[in-house]
């Protein structure tokens, strides 16, 4: 009984963030006609994404283009692959790296059937792209028992958490970064208002679903559904735990 009522408080505070969203949406259709009413233009108010994290002060401006090693302390910057790039670390640990573009699921699954030796776990480090890819890859990696890692100084954002979310087990370095914030679905791109609401909650029904099947518990949209495009929120360890992404005992 108690997890049915934590399954409808989830549901409720996800449909509220929806309903808020929608609202902007429509309003901001609204604005785009001649005449219609308009709202004021806000830019990222987030500090950028090198300043440190703390508790109740953990979004941050965001622009995947940019993302790199370098932009976590102590890292030598670098240029991320535009797509997932797979390459071998040592005896059955493997690097997955780079944005998340269309078809990239198919291909490293296809990839990953081909390398010896078999995978067993997947470090991780991407901006993120394609909510649909990192979905299907990350359910592919639970059906073949793959697990995801982190590294101290890396980051995993957007959709990439979702690919992490399908490792089993998941192993997180104290100091890696992993953000979530809103998603664009269908075309990636923002859908007129008349579509944009039923757009939105279908592809977060989706996602709150996967994460369901994979363990994670789906509060952690809230985050997500609370957080723009151009910033990202970034989890803190006691989140990360709450959440299910890692638990006290591994």
């Amino acid at each position: 009984m108690s997890d049915a009522r934590n399954i409808g408080r989830t549901l409720k505070s996800v449909l509220a963030v929806q309903m808020g969203l929608g609202a902007l949406l429509v309003l901001g259709d609204i604005g785009a006609r001649p005449g219609g009413l308009r709202l004021p233009g806000f830019g990222p108010s987030a500090p950028a994404l090198t300043e440190p994290v703390r508790p109740g002060d953990q979004r941050r401006v965001y622009d995947p283009a940019r993302l790199a090693p370098g932009t976590r302390p102590g890292q030598t910057t670098q240029d991320l692959p535009e797509r997932l790039t797979l390459t071998r670390i040592d005896c059955g640990t493997y690097r997955l790296e780079g944005g998340i573009s269309e078809g990239d699921a198919e291909r490293i699954a296809t990839r990953l059937g081909e390398v010896s030796p078999a995978p067993e776990t997947l470090v991780l480090h991407s901006p993120g792209g394609s909510v649909t890819d990192a979905l299907q890859l990350g359910r592919h990696l639970r059906q073949e028992g793959i697990g995801t890692r982190m590294l101290a100084g890396e980051s995993c954002f957007s959709a990439c958490p979702y690919i992490l979310a399908g490792g089993t087990p998941r192993e997180i370095a104290d100091d890696a970064a992993v953000g979530v914030h809103q998603h664009y679905f269908g075309e990636n791109s923002l859908l007129p208002a008349r579509f944009a609401v039923e757009d939105i909650q279908r592809g977060q029904g989706e996602v709150m679903a996967y994460l369901s099947d994979m363990g994670i518990d789906p509060m952690v949209m809230t985050h997500a559904l609370a957080t723009p495009p151009d910033e990202i929120y970034v989890l803190m360890q006691e989140e990360l735990e709450r959440y299910n992404f890692v638990t006290p005992d591994e």
